[in-house]
């Protein structure tokens, strides 16, 4: 049975350092990418990266709706991110993070993001995404390399940000 575990939270050293890549296929894998989904369900969040639980792992599961409004759901191990910005435009759409709990901001980002990576028993996978998901992709890959949304804003903002978020004094 699934279980959900505590978000953690901007300022946790798992979340600032590039997660280990897993090199271990096993149901232990299986029953933590299980975990993941709970976990962003009861969040309440789009996409949710292992670090965000805690776990030093490069994997991060979704349910995020792209540009056509269809909700794309999955899991991806040892994500290699590749944007298309140069194709298909920017999104300086607002963002959110669950490891920042409640203040959003305008982020520019690729409005095209494909992600190549293994499937959680090992096999090769590429996922694709237009629009909000693309903006998933490029979130949680950003996540698994020690970056939050916020780090890519100026340093006042960020620091207002984390303040109203209760993460900053």
């Amino acid at each position: 049975m699934p279980t959900a575990r505590p978000i953690t939270y901007y300022g946790t050293p798992v979340l600032h350092r590039r997660c280990a890549d897993v090199t271990v296929f096993d149901q232990a894998l299986s029953d933590l990418i299980d975990d993941m989904f709970a976990s962003m369900y009861e969040a309440q969040g789009v996409g949710l990266a292992a670090n965000q639980i805690g776990v030093d792992a490069q994997i991060f599961v979704y349910d995020c709706p792209d540009a056509d409004g269809v909700n794309q759901v999955g899991h991806i191990v040892n994500p290699v991110l590749q944007t298309a910005s140069a194709l298909a435009g920017t999104d300086d759409g607002d963002e959110g993070c669950l490891s920042v709990p409640g203040p959003r901001a305008s982020v520019s980002r690729a409005a095209l993001a494909t992600a190549t990576g293994q499937d959680k028993h090992g096999r090769p996978i590429t996922v694709s995404g237009t629009g909000y998901f693309a903006r998933c992709l490029q979130h949680e890959t950003d996540h698994l390399n020690g970056t939050l949304y916020v780090d890519l804003l100026p340093e006042k903002q960020r620091d207002d940000l984390l303040r109203e978020a209760g993460l900053k004094d």
